[in-house]
């Protein structure tokens, strides 16, 4: 911090020298090298020219982790780095009305540094939210928050990223009829929503099929039916989560040459959705955690038995030299204040990491447990 916003950089190709113009590919945005130094610990060596396969760092250059920048003369790009889709959300709020453009500073500041860290305004609530790869995650951008940018900020309870799918073949049929004063709405669509596999992170899983024949329903309302159905997979109906693993198949339909327009179809397909999903066999995934523990072995019975208390499983365990490691997979919502547990069983002797494995149904128990507390919330809400 003491030498301001610092940008490390890695020459795959060439020469980078002092005064040079290089070419930012994501922006197309020219920036010039005012000043190139080669950093060692804290100590910082002002240098003129880097060459292949050297780190060296720039001042005041705009970008985020993972931008190319070139010569200007050859386009590439380096390929992206693989980013998760984050796990874990915080509401945060600036405890002080006068921090909150440091609070957005230092939030701009973050999501350039890192793509796993991700920052969202909830529309109905207008609470900020920050998204990430765990509790520590957050945990580090919060004091850095109050460290670098001396802001004190709040922060709500942790909340897990459930997904919500369908576990069976549901039809749907159904027909929207509206007549108001004038000219009325009209559509009428029926078809097949069936469940897809979801792998690993994959955010948005969603396919649609258009078996209609005859122009039972026009070309030209086909998108509208699409758009319906998606604008659906934001927010489930089981505890309002988004939805993944659906395929939404329309077969027929009907429309009114007056009354039929693209939003009264889309209005028909939310409905139609809506519906399907109540008889499709709803379920909520959890992100599911891979965790590895390395605790010395007098310690393994109580590090094991409070795995399986966390709802965990463990898959592999080996010892040496004193040390046991462990390998669990265990769901992120049990995972909370893990790092206080372990440290006060093992008397602060075991270490662990945690990284997103898959996502995977919640226990039936749990799935009504979740389902009540989001009806209360909404009830008070309301």
């Amino acid at each position: 911090d003491r030498y301001g916003q610092l940008t490390y950089i890695r020459v795959y190709q060439g020469q980078l020298k002092k005064g040079d113009m290089i070419t930012n590919m994501a922006t197309g945005k020219k920036v010039s090298v005012g000043r190139l130094v080669r950093m060692h610990a804290d100590e910082m060596v002002d240098i003129t020219e880097a060459g292949a396969g050297d780190i060296v760092a720039l001042f005041g250059i705009d970008c985020a982790s993972g931008t190319t920048f070139t010569d200007g003369k050859n386009h590439y790009n380096m390929t992206s780095m693989h980013v998760p889709n984050p796990v874990i959300e915080l509401v945060i709020e600036a405890k002080n009305r006068d921090d909150l453009d440091n609070m957005s500073k230092a939030l701009n500041r973050f999501t350039k540094e890192d793509p796993t860290f991700q920052v969202e305004v909830n529309k109905e609530s207008g609470e900020t939210i920050i998204k990430g790869m765990g509790e520590l995650h957050l945990d580090v951008y919060i004091e850095r928050m109050r460290r670098e940018y001396k802001v004190d900020v709040q922060t709500g309870a942790p909340q897990v990223a459930y997904r919500e799918t369908i576990t069976r073949e549901a039809k749907f049929e159904y027909t929207h009829k509206k007549q108001t004063g004038g000219s009325g709405q009209f559509a009428k669509m029926s078809g097949v929503m069936r469940p897809m596999p979801v792998e690993g992170d994959s955010e948005k899983v969603y396919n649609f099929i258009n078996s209609v024949v005859g122009g039972r329903i026009p070309k030209e309302y086909i998108p509208s039916c699409d758009k319906g159905f998606q604008s659906c997979m934001e927010a489930g109906s089981l505890i309002g989560f988004p939805v993944v693993g659906i395929e939404m198949e329309v077969q027929d339909g009907a429309f009114h040459p007056v009354d039929s327009s693209d939003m009264a179809f889309q209005i028909c397909a939310r409905m139609a959705f809506r519906e399907a999903f109540a008889k499709a066999g709803p379920q909520i995934l959890e992100p599911i955690m891979k965790v590895e523990i390395a605790t010395p072995t007098e310690f393994q019975g109580n590090v094991v038995g409070n795995v399986s208390q966390r709802r965990g499983s463990i898959t592999g365990t080996s010892e040496e030299m004193g040390t046991t490691t462990i390998t669990a997979e265990v769901p992120l919502s049990e995972m909370f204040g893990y790092a206080t547990d372990l440290r006060s069983m093992t008397q602060g002797k075991a270490e662990f990491t945690m990284e997103f494995a898959k996502y995977a149904p919640v226990p039936k128990n749990i799935q009504e447990e979740l389902i009540k507390k989001y009806g209360d919330k909404v009830n008070q809400r309301g």
